[in-house]
């Protein structure tokens, strides 16, 4: 009886001498890695032994890290955040600095004053051709700046472009490590081995992921973890790590997929909510596509007011011929909508009118020298203009372009009066002279209403995609323009916003008051539209319904680009229209007098005429003035810098504060450990004694044995 108590007391302190041993294992790598970032502190986990209902020693279970699920939630989507903020703010301040220093006279939002300053100048010097050439350069300056900054924008959307791609691939080989990782940690596991360093590994390559992308981390029974997108896709689990693709287009959102093990599997979009990714897809696929559309907007709009003055205005002596700029329709189109009165003149060398071309729109007269007006069309405008000018001049119409020739030494000159057509008048809705011209589609204001012909042709389509805020593609359709029955505007935007053919599940397409059209997404999903193909065209060799309205990214992106001053005028500056046409001049007297100022001085003022600016980027349809519109964009991109610094600052500082409370619990306390290390270091002395104990015992009993 005496020697089985012994052996039990043996067995004992056999055990506890092995548990202390391990625990002081456990410590002694504690304090060795106080320093190693990353490093997660552990402990031996101890059972009691019972055998026959008493107590028979510890056994060592296992080895485990502290750690606390809640903390390492919060820190990695802290991490998450951080990172998609910091990427956010570091490239939305690079394309801040494009502009220019607000402090300096170049700045880009200060150089249509520097053009009204030039124009005002020459208002007061009409003759003085250096006055004319410093006007000119300011605005081809101007114009130069803006392609300048789009080119660096659309430079800063492929640098964005290639970090996704560099970010998803770095993602993949996180997803196969950390996969790789479960299977070493679940072998040590069943093994009773101490997974611990796999397992600290692990939790650093979840911290790299977590900066990438938001994920879902939760424990699996086996040992390791399981990794789920925000809506539970499985990115590493059971079956393996899945893979991660960045889908994109030059004219469609990019968006990131997940294919999971499995020859059957089909990607699946996922949602990012945070992350260096996330950050990325904001810029790529919202800001700066929305940076450059506000560029053109406000490029577009100081063209337009530009060109409204330049059109009112007329070169002294007046050219010869004036020839206008691809409006995209047909003329009968062109024309009908217009209200109110405009004149045409044609003037010898001197200034002096020869003849004049009243043009009623609202009556739908044409009168020649103050004679009764005679009846026009639409469709029979050019043939009654033509008649009108008789032998005095021509007019003609080719690719969307109206033409005016003078006969002979003559030239033509126009008085816009009343006339009005989408906010412009007669010759600068025709573009006839054009400070500002374009390589594209100046304006999408196309005077269109929903009664006019829409002109392209029937059975050709257009290919739509709509995908949500963040880039997932939502529905892809393909519409058709409708058959020559159903020819108007009113037809092919009912076509467009057609339930099941168009885009009438996710929003609607209106046509406004100056014949822009536009989709606006419908909540929940407030769908985003872009363009994957247009084989669409209005007349022969005419603009696509993409093109004509500006619909998707590749239109808008590029347009800020497209401008450029009249090359004519560039090329001879004594041409800048300068003077104003006078119709109210004596008979024998210049309609247009040499050294007239009054068209630069307009010229001048173009800055301070209130115009409508369409939605783009950050601002929606307002109606202002060109140079309240520059100080708000201005002011926009200074308070999206100042908003993503801030965020950023923001999103840091709560990563901080959570990797701080993440490592008080996980991390190795020195002072503490010591402690353990004391208490261990006893429990192996007292352990160690009661084993000296048992064996003197042990040989008392033998040696008092018969």
């Amino acid at each position: 009886m005496a020697i089985s108590s012994l052996s039990t007391a043996l067995s004992n302190a056999t055990s506890g001498l092995q548990a202390a041993q391990a625990a002081l294992g456990a410590v002694s790598d504690n304090i060795a890695n106080v320093n190693t970032p990353g490093y997660t502190r552990k402990t031996v986990v101890q059972q009691q032994n019972v055998v026959a209902g008493a107590g028979a020693g510890v056994t060592i279970t296992g080895v485990q890290r502290v750690t606390d699920q809640y903390l390492q939630s919060a820190s990695l989507t802290a991490g998450s955040d951080s990172s998609r903020y910091n990427i956010y703010s570091q490239f939305l301040d690079n394309a801040q600095t494009l502009f220019g220093d607000p402090s300096a006279t170049d700045y880009f939002f200060n150089q249509p004053n520097n053009i009204s300053a030039d124009f005002a100048s020459a208002a007061n010097d009409p003759s003085s051709s250096l006055l004319r050439g410093q006007a000119i350069n300011s605005v081809d300056g101007f114009l130069s700046d803006a392609d300048r900054i789009n080119a660096q924008i659309t430079s800063l959307s492929s640098t964005v472009d290639s970090k996704v791609s560099d970010d998803v691939t770095q993602v993949n080989s996180l997803l196969t490590q950390i996969d790789g990782l479960n299977n070493d940690i679940a072998r040590a596991k069943v093994s009773g081995g101490d997974a611990t360093g796999s397992e600290n590994i692990q939790s650093q390559l979840l911290n790299q992921l977590s900066t990438l992308m938001n994920v879902r981390v939760s424990a699996r029974d086996q040992g390791g973890v399981t990794v789920r997108s925000t809506e539970g896709i499985q990115l590493v689990g059971d079956g393996g790590a899945s893979t991660v693709t960045y889908n994109a287009s030059p004219t469609t959102p990019g968006y990131i997929t997940a294919t999971t093990p499995g020859a059957a599997s089909a990607p699946q979009s996922i949602t990012m909510n945070s992350g260096e990714i996330r950050g990325l897809l904001d810029l790529r696929n919202t800001k700066l596509p929305g940076l450059s559309d506000q560029l053109g907007e406000f490029v577009s709009r100081t063209a337009q007011a530009l060109n409204a003055a330049s059109n009112a205005a007329t070169a002294s002596p007046p050219p010869t011929s004036l020839t206008g700029r691809n409006t995209g329709l047909d003329l009968p189109t062109a024309i009908s909508g217009f209200t109110g009165q405009s004149t045409i003149a044609v003037t010898d060398s001197s200034g002096v009118v020869q003849k004049t071309v009243a043009i009623d729109f609202t009556a739908g007269a044409m009168s020649v020298n103050g004679a009764a007006g005679v009846a026009f069309t639409s469709a029979n405008f050019l043939t009654s203009l033509n008649t009108a000018l008789g032998a005095s001049g021509s007019a003609t119409f080719s690719n969307g372009a109206l033409s005016l020739s003078a006969t002979g030494t003559n030239g033509v000159a126009i008085s816009e009066g009343t006339s009005q057509k989408a906010g412009e008048g007669f010759s600068q809705f025709f573009g006839m002279n054009d400070l500002v011209t374009s390589t594209g589609v100046s304006t999408y204001d196309t005077g269109l209403s929903a009664g006019d012909p829409n002109g392209f042709a029937p059975g050709s389509t257009i290919t739509l995609q709509l995908s949500t805020p963040d880039g997932r593609p939502l529905r892809q359709v393909s519409v058709a323009v409708p058959p020559a029955g159903n020819p108007t505007m009113g037809d092919l935007v009912n076509a467009l916003n057609n339930s099941s053919t168009g885009v009438g599940l996710y929003g609607s397409f209106t046509l406004d008051a100056q014949g822009g059209l536009t989709f606006t997404g419908t909540a929940p999903q407030n769908a985003q539209l872009s363009v994957v193909q247009d084989t669409t065209a209005r007349g022969a060799g005419g603009p696509s319904i993409s093109q004509l309205f500006g619909l998707g990214v590749g239109p808008r992106a590029g347009r800020a680009g497209d401008y450029q001053v009249n090359p004519t005028l560039a090329a001879n500056p004594t041409l800048l229209p300068f003077g104003t046409l006078n119709l109210a001049a004596a008979a024998g007297q210049p309609a247009v007098a040499p050294g007239d100022g009054s068209g630069a001085l307009a010229l001048s003022l173009a800055g301070q005429a209130t115009g409508i600016f369409k939605a783009a980027g950050d601002l929606g349809n307002v109606t202002m003035t060109l140079n309240s519109y520059a100080a708000e964009f201005s002011g926009s991109i200074g308070r999206d810098a100042a908003t993503a610094s801030s965020q950023s600052t923001s999103a840091t500082a709560v990563q901080t504060e959570a990797d701080s409370k993440r490592a008080s619990v996980e991390g190795v306390n020195i002072d503490e450990e010591l402690v353990h290390l004391q208490t261990y270091q006893q429990a192996y002395s007292a352990n160690a004694r009661m084993i000296q104990a048992t064996k003197d015992l042990f040989d008392t009993l033998i040696a008092i044995l018969p």
